[in-house]
């Protein structure tokens, strides 16, 4: 149980610092309003190529195991 709970808190650790490290300061001139019209639009293909390997790693993962256990 220990062991399944620190990797969980790994886990976690690497995929909230994600956002943490790529986000970026708000202004204190807006008062607070996080919605501004000037916005750019974020661009999502810079993560997609490791969700895709990810993907395809857990595929292969699952595969094997069932393969085992039939």
């Amino acid at each position: 149980m220990e062991k399944n709970f620190f990797k969980f808190y790994i886990v976690s650790i690497l995929l909230f610092s994600d956002f943490i490290m790529f986000a970026q300061p708000a202004d204190e001139s807006d008062g607070g309003n996080l919605e501004d019209a000037d916005a750019p639009q974020a661009p999502i293909n810079g993560k997609l190529l490791w969700l895709a390997v990810a993907g395809i790693l857990f595929a292969i993962y699952s595969y094997r195991k069932n393969k085992k256990v039939a």
